[in-house]
């Protein structure tokens, strides 16, 4: 029986300087949410798809289409593109625990799992993004993607990308200016 982690939909915690820090609990083993991480096309239905070897020092290319994550495709933002890619750097992994990757320009993130029983504690931590404007997408961008993760892994119904973006965004917005 999966039981709701009081992290669970919990808002960014902000930790030090640039650093962001999210908390979800998911239904086990670790092995079945690792997949989730390494795996493309598991990764693709709750991020973002692309090969990753699994070995430090690799690149590797994340490829979003938040479009296939929402209800609508024509939910998307005015600017936003319908497909974004990032050529990111592998730079510590230790399967099923922990993947460590550099994001250029936009920080360096941490995945870590660790298994409670037949659940598993997920820590995502985003350190060095830039600030302003991005600091609001990443917390409201990272929040929405872990949500869906955590429906898929629970097998129910994910919300809608776009639309939970776009309010999670003016949630954050709220929360920093406060």
């Amino acid at each position: 029986m999966t039981t709701t982690h009081p992290d669970d939909n919990a808002y960014a915690v902000f930790s030090g300087e640039a650093t962001l820090i999210f908390r979800r609990r998911l239904p086990g083993p670790v092995d079945r949410v690792w997949a989730y991480l390494a795996d493309s096309e598991l990764r693709g239905q709750w991020l973002a798809s692309g090969d990753m070897e699994p070995r430090s020092d690799s690149s590797f290319e994340l490829v979003w289409r938040n479009d296939d994550l929402s209800h609508s495709p024509s939910e998307r933002p005015a600017g936003f593109p319908e497909v974004s890619r990032a050529i990111c750097q592998l730079t510590e992994i230790d399967p099923p625990r922990m993947l460590r990757f550099t994001w250029p320009g936009v920080g360096d993130v941490t995945v870590q799992l660790q298994a409670v029983g037949d659940e598993v504690d997920l820590t995502l931590t985003h350190r060095g993004y830039p600030e302003g404007s991005m600091k609001v997408m990443l917390c409201a961008g990272w929040h929405t993607h872990l949500d869906i993760l955590v429906a898929r892994v629970r097998g129910v119904n994910s919300p809608s990308f776009w639309s939970t973006w776009q309010a999670l965004q003016r949630e954050y917005e709220q929360r920093i200016a406060a």
